[in-house]
């Protein structure tokens, strides 16, 4: 079957490559001249299952008003006149319930724990590397209330086996031992040992590699201008170099998915949260992080990539604006340096900012549409590295007519009411 993915970034390069391992000829077509180029390209580093979680939880709406206050705020918002901000922010509040959070919670563990399975098989297989490590995340917390609030979370990791440990000061430094130069800084951590961390666009740029010695076709440097349909299925895709046409569509184009999906007349929630980080080069290894240290107060992932440090974080609801914003590097260069003194050279730091593909409940969106030949991938919002190679998996399995490995409850389009074609519903209840 000829398969079109739209999209190079990590969502759409792991599609391409399970894609052409069930046997698929697949094209893959990108605006940028090389593969993970956009929200890919400088991510937090984490491959983080344990820390999977809805941005819609009970105490947001809460927080949300207490960080206007802040001066390292982690989320500024500009309102749009733009209804899809209006009603995505609406369907967010409405899901910060303590019953909305355990459903979205666990939805999102699923995926993302079997995609960390899935991206070990990967690495055994074919011996990618992207300065990956297995030392786990740590989620650090400033206040003990905090730390006392954790008992939720905790009950849904150990509903799923999510192996961690709940730590005092000294556990945190007996993991993170730069720590220890800040110990009066903080009051413990859960740590979530079965986490990894590593740099998405070095695995994207190397499996794109690995994937077109497959037989996979990338065609870089194409703009989409919008997908053809006949009403019932895809028929094509108009680009500015001409019309491309395949068996079966995958759009994995992130926070620009909603945007060719409306006048199809599907409408995902969908909608670009933008993020920036800073990649440190490490000046003393010491008085750097081992792997990942999430500030949980300020919303700020701490990540050791090889010889760098990636400072991931901060939020800004201003619709697909991409201007870097000088104001929001402080809240990074402040966790860094506040926790890492002697760690890294900010002097020399790259400050990059991408847009974050994000639902109001937090699940991704993956599978089949209204269209029957049109499959999504999108919607990962922070959790796109960490949920892409079992997002991928599952993705070309459906494409093969094959019975996914996870329970796709909850995972795909039909939880907001579109109608996808009943073969959606093949799939195993074990990991439910």
């Amino acid at each position: 079957m000829k398969v079109l993915v739209l999209g190079s970034g990590v969502i759409g390069v792991t599609s391409a490559w399970f894609l052409a391992k069930a046997g698929h000829e697949v094209t893959v077509v990108d605006r940028q001249p090389a593969a993970g180029l956009e929200t890919s390209y400088g991510n937090a580093g984490e491959v983080s299952p344990g820390y999977s979680s809805p941005w819609a939880a009970p105490g947001l709406p809460f927080k949300a008003v207490k960080w206007l206050f802040m001066k390292n705020r982690p989320l500024v918002i500009w309102p749009q006149m733009d209804p899809a901000q209006w009603a995505w922010g609406l369907s967010l509040l409405m899901n910060c319930t303590e019953k909305r959070y355990e459903i979205n919670k666990a939805r999102m563990v699923r995926v993302a724990e079997y995609s960390r399975d899935t991206l070990r098989d990967l690495r055994s297989e074919i011996g990618i590397q992207y300065d990956e490590r297995a030392q786990g995340t740590l989620q650090l917390f400033r206040k003990q209330e905090q730390l006392d609030g954790t008992a939720a979370d905790i009950a849904i990791l150990k509903r799923f086996g999510v192996p961690f440990e709940l730590l005092d000061r000294d556990g945190c430094v007996a993991v993170e031992p730069a720590l220890g130069q800040v110990r009066e800084k903080f009051a413990g951590g859960l740590r979530l040992t079965g986490d990894e961390t590593g740099d998405c666009f070095k695995f994207t740029q190397e499996l794109s590699r690995q994937a077109e010695a497959l037989g996979v076709t990338f065609r870089y440097g194409v703009n989409i201008k919008r997908i053809v349909s006949d009403g019932r299925r895809i028929t094509g895709v108009e680009t500015d170099g001409g019309e491309l046409k395949a068996d079966t569509y995958v759009l994995a184009l992130g926070s620009y998915s909603p945007l060719l999906l409306k006048p199809l007349g599907i409408r995902i929630p969908v909608y670009p949260v933008k993020g920036y980080s800073i990649t440190v080069p490490i000046t003393d290894p010491s008085g750097a992080p081992e792997s990942t240290v999430m500030d949980e107060t300020y919303k700020v992932a701490v990540t050791r990539l090889g010889d760098r440090i990636r400072v991931g974080g901060t939020a800004e609801l201003v619709g697909y604006n991409t201007a870097l914003r000088a104001a929001r590097r402080g809240p990074l260069d402040h966790v860094v340096s506040d926790l890492f003194p002697r760690g890294g050279d900010l002097s020399r730091a790259e400050f990059w900012t991408g847009l974050r593909p994000m639902t109001p409940d937090g699940p991704p969106i993956i599978g089949p549409t209204p269209l029957s030949n049109l499959y999504l991938n999108t919607g990962h919002g922070t959790l796109g590295w960490t949920m892409s190679a079992g997002s991928a998996r599952v993705l070309a399995d459906m494409v093969s007519g094959k019975t996914a490995d996870i329970d796709l409850e909850g995972l795909t389009i039909e939880r907001y009411g579109a109608t996808a074609p009943a073969a959606v519903a093949t799939t195993k209840g074990a990991h439910a």
